[in-house]
């Protein structure tokens, strides 16, 4: 394996290469307001850590898929999770049927949570989960499942997704309204802060932004704008600026247009930097520095010629690579047609491996500072992206802005002008508006069985049938009055889990208090 810690590197022609490249009195990697990256030696001290986004059928099935990517040389696990478990109901609810286990894993209890885990050192490896309205439920029993095990929850690390923002706008997983979700978000920053200070409570989502069919520059700006709400929300429940500000982390997308990409993730750091120094007045360097994961655009996968994906991922990923990502997943060329297989996601694993240890791409801290064509595009990039953000505080904030739709009506607007640009051929698309062919793709293909829902009902059933029924009413009822008043509803959550509530019952307890929320139409 590559020594990357060393001071100095060369390339396979012996030519030596400096940590970076930086004219005499310009900006450095390292050095507020981080455009060129949040540390002076980048990959040169620490990769950026490798997952590969995993999670399908029951808890047994993700657990062996898990194992194999660890063997594989996957240094951090990323779980998705079933639709059902996303929306707060158990796999044996009405709402859940036809969906358990499908697009993730199912998860109703914290025994599947243990399966989940198995022979998987919670305190050896870290964990992204991509869940948020019920976030704070997964967490909870995380915790409880890593306290099993024996680690110190002062050291284990990983992020949940939590963020509900995005969810309102762009992807519809929300279960309570914007003003209960906010309550429950800062809960999960004071709980981390004082339990697990490792763990990021939040990973602000551009991803799902850009998925919907924002452009670059709205992705920057509305995922921010989110961000600075949770700030604004953290701070009206009392926290302070540098109490979780450190801990926040984000989530976006890598496109296809590779300078504009790296330009992308350049101004999302100087316009974060500066603006919690300058408006927040942050004072620790970690809260100004935007730390970010990455995963390659699922919407640009096409199911016509399915293997030009392999090549489209790798260009996605040397983008984040290129501007400075934390973390990276690489999607399989088959997940516009399925689940990956087995070998499709060690295909993907191994573009993060070429591009980190064969491609150069990792051995100069932001290779691509000083390129007129990566500037110009930033310096475009951060108007617009700083257009959007005055008309946002324009017209009341965030929530003002999706309670009115504005968000909403701005993306769609923008992903029709994109589709119809691929219609008319002004985009192209290789394989589905030009260099089309008649294809068979002759792909083996990651098929959910139906039984999954049937075993994992099963599984649920004896759970409940051997549990103390009122030492789990008792939890719920707690987390009622709970979220009626004004306690901190972790603590309570995880309490609930341990007493071994189900994941749809701790939902349903706080449905039941705060409510639904109902989508806003914007036509």
């Amino acid at each position: 394996m590559k020594d990357s810690s060393k001071s100095n590197q060369r390339t396979p022609s012996g030519l030596e290469l400096n940590t970076s490249y930086t004219p005499a009195g310009s900006l450095k990697p390292g050095e507020f307001p981080y455009t060129r990256g949040v540390h002076p030696d980048m990959y040169r001290g620490k990769l950026w850590t490798m997952r590969q986004y995993a999670g399908f059928g029951t808890a047994e099935e993700s657990n062996q898929r898990y194992r194999y990517l660890l063997a594989q040389g996957t240094t951090g696990l990323s779980v998705a999770f079933d639709l059902p478990t996303q929306m707060g109901y158990d796999s044996d609810s009405a709402m859940a049927l036809g969906e358990v286990g499908r697009v993730g894993v199912a998860i109703d209890s914290i025994d599947d949570m243990r399966t989940l885990f198995r022979d998987i050192d919670l305190a050896k490896v870290t964990t992204s989960m991509t869940i948020n309205a019920t976030a704070s439920v997964l967490l909870a029993l995380y915790v409880a499942v890593a306290e099993e095990q024996g680690a110190d929850l002062r050291k284990i690390s990983g992020t949940i997704q939590n963020d509900l923002l995005k969810e309102y706008i762009a992807r519809g997983t929300y279960i309570y309204p914007p003003k209960a979700s906010l309550r429950i978000i800062t809960d999960i920053f004071a709980y981390c802060r004082d339990q697990v200070p490792k763990w990021n409570p939040i990973s602000i989502s551009g991803y799902h932004i850009r998925e919907a069919g924002s452009t670059a520059a709205q992705e920057i700006a509305f995922t921010l704008a989110n961000g600075f709400t949770y700030v604004d929300a953290a701070l009206s429940a009392g926290l302070t600026i540098d109490s979780f500000a450190p801990r926040l982390s984000f989530f976006f997308n890598a496109h296809n247009h590779l300078f504009e990409e790296v330009a992308k993730f350049r101004v999302a750091r100087k316009i974060w930097a500066e603006t919690l120094k300058e408006k927040y007045q942050a004072q620790d360097p970690n809260s100004l520095k935007l730390r970010f994961h990455t995963q390659t655009a699922g919407s640009m996968l096409t199911a016509q010629q399915p293997r030009n994906n392999v090549v489209r991922v790798a260009i996605q990923a040397l983008a984040a690579v290129l501007g400075g990502a934390q973390s990276l997943h690489t999607n399989g060329f088959d997940e516009a047609l399925s689940l990956p297989t087995e070998e499709s996601a060690r295909l993907a694993l191994r573009t993060q491996q070429i591009i980190a240890f064969e491609s150069g791409a990792a051995d100069v801290a932001d290779p691509l500072g000083g390129s007129y064509l990566v500037e110009e595009l930033g310096r475009q990039l951060e108007e617009k992206a700083r257009w959007y953000l005055r008309e946002i505080g324009d017209r009341g904030g965030m929530l003002a802005c999706i309670e009115a739709g504005y968000v909403q009506k701005e993306i769609q607007e923008a992903a029709y002008r994109t589709q119809i640009q691929t219609d008319q051929g002004e985009q192209l698309q290789v394989g589905v508006n030009c260099f089309q062919v008649d294809e068979d793709a002759k792909l083996d293909l990651l098929k959910i069985s139906p039984a999954v829902q049937e075993r994992q009902i099963k599984k649920l059933k004896k759970f409940r049938a051997h549990r103390d029924k009122k030492a789990v009413q008792a939890a719920l009822e707690a987390l009622k009055k709970g979220a009626a008043g004004k306690e901190n509803l972790m603590p309570l959550i995880v309490s609930a889990v341990k007493a071994n509530a189900t994941l749809g019952e701790v939902s349903d307890a706080m449905r039941s208090v705060f409510g639904l929320h109902r989508e806003i139409l914007t036509i």
